[in-house]
């Protein structure tokens, strides 16, 4: 923790009591949430960033699709538009952000949304024809005027909840008492061979309630880059000299799986925009060489890079063990719900 983080420790009380102070009016009933008539599963965090939101939307799309007709609804960070947008084929990363705009080049059978107001993007999704049977929010587990009926709170190995501080002396948004809303809690990133002593330590360390389910997931990693048109086995490309690049907020992993000797690494902000003066930064240290990045820098980057030399890498979320017990509980919410 830097210096100015623990000079700014007051604020962080205060924010926490802020925080608080609204649960406690949203537990009490003193402020409004809305409920609505089919499955709503919320997927969010108590700190700011990095915990693998996207992949665990993804999961679950890949778990429900082929049953159901799903809608994500992001807020669109950073985008350039306001309020509700549906993506079509005019979409673009800047016009409803990053993650949104990579839900729907992966996933062409969903819908796609994105809107600040939660409650009011899915007002509008349940007016589509035909209307959403499962709606993902991305990113709300702080939205609290929709209560959805399942919420996974996601948390990361090696920078745990329960060892955090609230802003801006740490990186909370709320106290660590929220998480008691979850129905689900994933540590994520972990190490693929994480032992169960270890878990049983995470378990303790994260107090989980008697009405609670906790599991661990890793990041898999593929082994092939791909561009639009071709794919690349990552063995046959490691050794060689690349550029790696990534605008995200814990891209260590992401370089270690892919670095070789000469490679050139460059880091961005989270959701970064790419400027014209960027993009000739990139090219030039690129000198010709392969460009790979993250599935989605890719998506904001795509159409500015040549395409034979822009390569992305995609990522799953893997369940260390119990993939089937989580499976079959957010099947049976669904099943109760629909």
């Amino acid at each position: 923790m830097n210096l100015l983080r623990k000079i700014l420790f007051p604020l962080a009380v205060l924010y926490g009591w802020v925080t608080q102070l609204r649960n406690f009016l949203f537990d009490r009933k003193i402020l409004k949430s809305y409920s609505f008539d089919l499955p709503v599963i919320a997927v969010g965090n108590l700190s700011v960033g990095g915990t693998g939101k996207s992949p665990m939307i993804e999961y679950l799309i890949r778990l429900l699709a082929e049953k159901y007709k799903i809608a994500t609804l992001s807020r669109g960070y950073k985008r350039t538009t306001q309020g509700f947008v549906l993506a079509d084929s005019n979409a673009s990363a800047e016009s409803i952000g990053d993650e949104p705009f990579q839900f729907y080049n992966k996933f062409p059978q969903i819908l796609v949304a994105v809107d600040a107001n939660r409650k009011n993007g899915i007002e509008n999704l349940l007016g589509q024809n035909p209307p959403p049977q499962i709606i993902l929010l991305d990113d709300a587990f702080q939205h609290r005027k929709v209560k959805a009926g399942c919420y996974i709170l996601l948390t990361a190995y090696g920078d745990l909840y329960a060892d955090d501080w609230m802003l801006p002396t740490g990186n909370l948004r709320e106290s660590r008492s929220g998480s008691k809303r979850a129905d689900v809690i994933i540590v994520t990133k972990c190490p693929p061979d994480l032992s169960r002593q270890e878990q049983n330590k995470i378990w303790e360390k994260l107090n989980i309630g008697h009405n609670q389910l906790l599991y661990f997931t890793c990041i898999q990693y593929d082994d092939r880059i791909y561009t639009e048109h071709e794919s690349l086995s990552v063995n046959e490309i490691k050794s060689s000299d690349k550029l790696l690049l990534a605008g995200i907020a814990k891209p260590k992993p992401f370089f270690a799986y892919l670095q070789g000797e000469n490679d050139t690494i460059m880091e961005f902000p989270d959701h970064h925009h790419f400027s014209e003066t960027d993009i000739q930064a990139i090219l030039s240290k690129a000198n010709g060489r392969k460009i790979i990045t993250t599935e989605k820098d890719y998506v904001r980057l795509n159409g500015k890079i040549p395409a034979d030399q822009l390569f992305y890498l995609p990522i799953r979320s893997q369940f260390l063990d119990d993939a089937t017990s989580f499976d079959c509980r957010i099947l049976d919410f669904v099943a109760e719900q629909a």
